[in-house]
């Protein structure tokens, strides 16, 4: 199996650039494809209203809820399991998606401070409600990856100084570059060459199959257990292709 390199950016639990290579367009789009579709999240599916005196109908706050990310510990649970939730809140005041109870501590909302609804005085918002562990293949709420994208690492190379009488025009680049086998963000000279190579003369080739991630999750799953679960998608579905042609 070919060997791939793997070189962080930046990274956190919910953001992360990375630089992978040596991979073709296609893979690119591929790995891009199943963190977006491939990897589950649980996410509320089925909502009971047991009380629900807000002005707001049953079916827009189920939406709602529908969108609030929860916590996915994907080694403790299996596609089609579900959770059971519940909120009780009473007006005055403001149901947040930290007031969801859930009956696995493990799968609570991702953040605390997700507001639901307004409650006026006199006003009631009770519930129960089953999240599912689905892929955003099925639905986009369970698309744990809300930004994901990739492009072309780009190198520049000096080639000589700028003519005396170029125009004085920014040269913007947007993404990181590759300097002497360092990876710049361009944001760390405002995304303008003329900033980190004044009074330079300059080429930007794309480096043949070398692609940066961009990955932010909604904090249902991490970006590493997103990233490589996405990965072992794609090496299973080749796995199953391969002994089916080998029948």
């Amino acid at each position: 199996m070919e060997e791939y390199d793997v070189q962080f950016v930046d990274r956190d639990d919910r953001e992360a650039r990375f630089v992978v290579r040596p991979i073709s367009p296609a893979f690119a789009n591929g790995i891009r494809r199943a963190m977006i579709a491939d990897v589950p999240t649980f996410s509320i599916d089925t909502v009971r209203f047991i009380e629900n005196s807000s002005v707001m109908f049953d079916e827009q706050i189920g939406l709602r809820l529908g969108l609030i990310p929860l916590t996915t510990p994907l080694d403790d649970f299996e596609v089609g399991d579900t959770v059971t939730l519940s909120l009780d809140v009473e007006g005055p005041d403001t149901a947040y998606s930290g007031d969801l109870v859930s009956s696995d501590t493990m799968v609570e909302p991702a953040d605390r401070n997700v507001p639901i609804i307004d409650l006026k005085e006199g006003q009631r918002l009770e519930i129960e409600a089953d999240a599912v562990l689905d892929t955003g293949r099925e639905h986009a709420k369970h698309q744990g990856g809300v930004a994901v994208g990739y492009r072309h690492l780009q190198r520049v190379e000096v080639v000589g100084d700028r003519p005396e009488f170029a125009d004085d025009e920014a040269n913007i680049l947007r993404g990181v570059i590759e300097e002497d086998g360092d990876l710049v963000p361009t944001e760390e000279f405002d995304h303008d060459l003329t900033n980190r190579y004044p009074e330079s003369e300059l080429t930007v080739e794309d480096v043949p199959n070398a692609f940066v991630f961009h990955v932010e999750t909604d904090g249902s799953v991490t970006v590493d257990d997103l990233v490589v679960r996405a990965v072992d998608t794609i090496e299973s579905r080749a796995n199953e292709l391969r002994e089916a042609v080998q029948l």
